[in-house]
């Protein structure tokens, strides 16, 4: 009987920690990174290569949008742990640090050697550019093959995987709560009495978002396609800026109870635009891999 009441208990916990386990703080939740994936597919430019283009292609990177979360589960420790702070940066902490360098062990040096955790000020822009800079690798390995009449089937599985998992990094950064220390209720001082309670971040993120946003609501306001010039990096950190300005913005929709239910219509305008900025930057940032990846690079083996 003991016995029997242990398993009930332990049943029990277990579900209810499934239940509260989107609290944690992903963006988006599944409904809204797929939505992002799949607008930013569908707006590709027509010089992108037909197989990133396909209805195929459309339906493996939707359904990768929500994958990086997947992967923040207690069942793998490790893996959460490495990978959890690659989905935001708490721009107030990264700026205290000086200017951001672009390559990730740089940072981490750079936090290490000012006595801080560089997992607590988050590796958005890094993990993202990594991921990019996969893609456009295998992108720059399709045109070779492609140009030796040999079999592409592989690499095009590569590059379709690479801007799926590239796409949740982005959305993730058009979420406003993932650039700032703001994430999850106010902290620090307080004067127009924003909420402190622990779930703004969920509550606009995941059901509000599910209820209420489609493709027909967030596609009007995509930005019209372009190639990214300059550095990725910069543009993409100038991108975590810009969706940053809008975090306290978050906090008034919340506190005039913009994301109970149907919200209003500030608030599905608001988030409508901020899903349509997640999916333009993303369509741009696979454009541009695309377009990077015909530049000549030095064989990194040297011709060996």
């Amino acid at each position: 009987m003991l016995r029997t009441r242990l398993s009930l208990l332990i049943a029990f916990a277990l579900g209810v920690a499934a239940l509260i386990q989107p609290s944690i703080g992903y963006a988006w939740g599944n409904e809204g990174h797929s939505l992002i994936n799949k607008l930013a597919v569908h707006h590709l430019p027509a010089d992108v290569p037909a197989f990133l283009r396909s209805d195929d292609a459309a339906r493996t990177i939707e359904y990768l949008g929500p994958e990086p979360d997947r992967w923040r589960s207690p069942g793998e420790p490790e893996l959460n742990a490495a990978q959890a702070p690659e989905h935001f940066i708490d721009l107030e902490l990264a700026d205290t640090l000086g200017p951001l360098p672009r390559r990730r062990l740089d940072f981490e040096a750079k936090a290490f050697a000012a006595g801080q955790r560089p997992e607590k000020i988050g590796l958005q822009p890094w993990e993202t550019t990594e991921v990019w800079q996969r893609l456009k690798a295998a992108l720059r390995e399709y045109r070779r093959l492609s140009a030796e009449g040999r079999d592409t089937h592989g690499v095009e599985q590569a590059a379709i995987f690479y801007a799926g998992w590239l796409g949740h990094y982005v959305a993730d950064g058009a979420q406003p709560l993932h650039a700032t220390i703001q994430y999850n209720g106010w902290v620090g001082a307080n004067p127009h009495g924003y909420t402190t309670e622990h779930k703004i971040h969920w509550q606009f993120e995941g059901p509000f978002v599910d209820a209420n946003l489609g493709a027909l609501t967030v596609e009007p306001k995509m930005s019209p396609a372009h190639a990214i010039d300059g550095d990725l990096f910069d543009a993409y950190v100038a991108y975590l800026r810009h969706s940053g300005t809008f975090a306290e913005q978050v906090y008034q929709l919340e506190k005039a109870g913009g994301f109970v239910g149907a919200g209003s219509a500030e608030s599905r305008d608001f988030t409508a635009a901020r899903l349509a900025d997640g999916a333009s930057m993303l369509r741009d940032m696979i454009y541009t891999a695309w377009l990077e990846s015909a530049k000549p690079v030095a064989d990194p083996y040297g011709g060996k």
